[in-house]
């Protein structure tokens, strides 16, 4: 089974579907005039460029995580990792430009998204983001908006907004799969007055109430069908977002666009979004250079002038710490067989084979004796330096 198969398998069985908030559906709503289609466009040759889209729904630190919700204090933990490794957070300006072939991006780099309109966007997860200095898009659909209970209000969105937040379209009512089936069985002028209200209803209300303008769309679910493609165009979105994982290429086709779900209970998504192993090219080492919570090396952000460096990590300070379960992955390699001093509790691996990528990506896991695992990992990056990289082997 492929990880992209794996995930979606795992966001059906831990009830990703029935975690999204409930809404009143639709009551004989008008359906809207539709722009007219804008022009076929050829997808853009593949630049190598590589773009994690991550997703987040609700942020909560005393109630239990789930799929969809997830600790603030871990959500703190992964922004801090996202800056440790160096990889660049761009807005979703930034990412439809370089998509649509009139902008450059970093060799990789991350888009954050936040769906439906959960209030903890705005107590929670907004004070993060404005810390480090992160662009973040706001999936929201009508029904959500000044819903009253845990739903953002509509100063909420505005203040977000004009601090540089990116709004996009998650629908009208955030309708199950079973919804999108029922208006199918009756038949194709009823589905496409549902669509047309889902897709039309909800882009309007957002570009009008909020003075944006709107060229995304969240798929509800990640449910899609073929009718909604041509839809999509006369409406004018350019991008539609699924919840299948994956990096995105200039070339990935815009009606489908990959998103890796980061879930609070399931830190592996997140460690396979932030995971670069494609790209060969070079982040700036004052990108990379950031604070480890353990000492390490070589250092975040050090330049190494050899291809086979030693890699260690010093986790004395680790508490109760379960000496069996210290693991070691390097970028390239996978798991490498490390050695572990239970003494002093020093980790290290000397690289075996000679470095060929710009950056390398090192990653240490560990579970203390009750076998909790951290919250998240001990990962870093350093580079390697490019008349070292280009060595001939026998050098």
């Amino acid at each position: 089974m492929t990880h992209s198969a794996a995930f979606a398998l795992f966001l059906t069985t831990a009830g990703w579907l029935s975690a999204q908030p409930a809404a009143p559906q639709p009551s004989g709503a008008a359906v809207p005039a539709a722009p007219a289609p804008p022009p076929a466009h050829a997808p853009l040759p593949d630049d190598g460029v590589r773009v994690a889209v991550l997703g987040y729904h609700e942020f909560n630190e005393k109630e239990s995580e789930t799929a969809m919700r997830m600790h603030t204090s871990k959500f703190r933990k992964q922004m801090e990792t996202i800056r440790q490794l160096g990889i660049p957070v761009v807005s979703m300006q930034d990412f439809l430009a370089w998509k649509h072939g009139s902008k450059t991006l970093p060799p990789h780099c991350i888009v954050i998204t936040i769906d439906d309109g959960w209030r903890s966007v705005y107590t929670d997860a907004f004070a993060i983001l404005k810390e480090f200095h992160y662009p973040f898009t706001l999936f929201l659909y009508k029904q959500y908006v000044d819903g009253g209970g845990k739903a953002l209000t509509s100063d909420m969105v505005t203040e977000m907004e004009k601090a540089g937040a990116y709004i996009g379209c998650h629908s009208v009512t955030h309708p199950y799969p079973a919804v999108f089936r029922t208006h199918k069985k009756r038949g194709p002028a009823d589905y496409e007055k549902f669509l047309r209200v889902e897709m039309g209803e909800s882009k309007d209300f957002l570009a009008s109430h909020f003075g944006v303008k709107i060229v995304t769309y969240a798929y509800p679910g990640g449910y899609i069908t073929d009718e909604m493609l041509p839809l999509a165009d006369e409406f004018g979105y350019t991008d539609l977002f699924t919840v299948i994982p994956g990096k995105v290429s200039r070339n990935t086709d815009s009606h489908r666009v990959m998103r890796y779900m980061i879930l609070g209970n399931y830190d592996k998504v997140f460690e396979m979004a932030t995971s670069f192993r494609e790209s060969g090219a070079a982040t700036s080492p004052a990108a990379l250079a950031q604070t480890t919570p353990y000492p390490v090396s070589p250092d975040a952000g050090a330049v190494v002038n050899s291809r086979m460096p030693i890699i260690a990590a010093d986790l004395s300070k680790v508490t109760d710490l379960n000496p069996a379960t210290v693991i070691m992955k390097v970028a390239g390699f996978g798991e490498v067989p490390a050695t572990f001093d239970p003494a002093t509790k020093h980790l290290s691996w000397q690289v075996n084979r000679k470095l060929r990528q710009a950056t390398c990506q090192v990653a240490v896991t560990w579970k203390d004796k009750a076998g909790k695992a951290p919250e998240t990992p001990l990962r870093w990056a350093f580079q390697i330096d490019r008349n070292a990289e280009y060595l001939p082997d026998g050098d």
